[in-house]
């Protein structure tokens, strides 16, 4: 495994590795002495082709989350949400996929949204915290204001997350 930074401190990404032979592949994920968090949750998520969720935010008992895409590909985006950050606003963008065996690893604070690209997509999450239902937050994942690329005008999105708030909308009743 090795860890990759990115411009938003202490967000990065993990190359795992991956070794493959006639009978399939052991593709090593998570590893305490290079990640060095402590995860207590653990979760998996199932979408189908075109589904997109997010962005979403645990307000009360944040969370940091390790996202790792098992099976399938999925465009993976994270919004800096920590006011004193020097990325605050700002999102970063990925692609995951079984494939690249690429991970990422997302700090407290961060609003999350990802992008099914495959017919069949199997993500993995290991939190820091547990979840909260009563505390999910989120932010509209279409908002103009952030200005994002997504691959689908039109993805299949859930009816919570069609009412999710837009981005000033949420930075005003949050940081009050």
């Amino acid at each position: 495994m090795k860890i990759i930074k990115t411009k938003f401190k202490d967000l990065f990404v993990v190359k795992q590795f991956k070794n493959k032979d006639a009978r399939g592949y052991l593709r090593e994920s998570y590893k305490e002495k290079i990640l060095r968090k402590k995860f207590i949750f653990e979760y998996f998520t199932h979408s189908k082709k075109n589904v997109l969720r997010g962005f979403h935010i645990q307000s009360k008992y944040p969370q940091s989350k390790y996202i790792n895409v098992m099976k399938g590909k999925i465009l993976d985006y994270v919004l800096d949400l920590r006011p004193k950050s020097k990325t605050f606003g700002k999102s970063f963008k990925i692609i995951l996929s079984e494939t690249n065996s690429l991970g990422l690893f997302i700090p407290k604070g961060f609003a999350h949204a990802y992008y099914s690209y495959q017919k069949e997509n199997i993500i993995s999450y290991k939190l820091d915290n547990y979840y909260y239902p009563k505390y999910q937050d989120g932010i509209l994942w279409n908002d103009k204001s952030l200005n994002l690329k997504w691959p689908n005008k039109n993805p299949i999105v859930s009816n919570k997350d069609k009412k999710l708030k837009s981005f000033n909308h949420f930075l005003n009743n949050r940081y009050k």
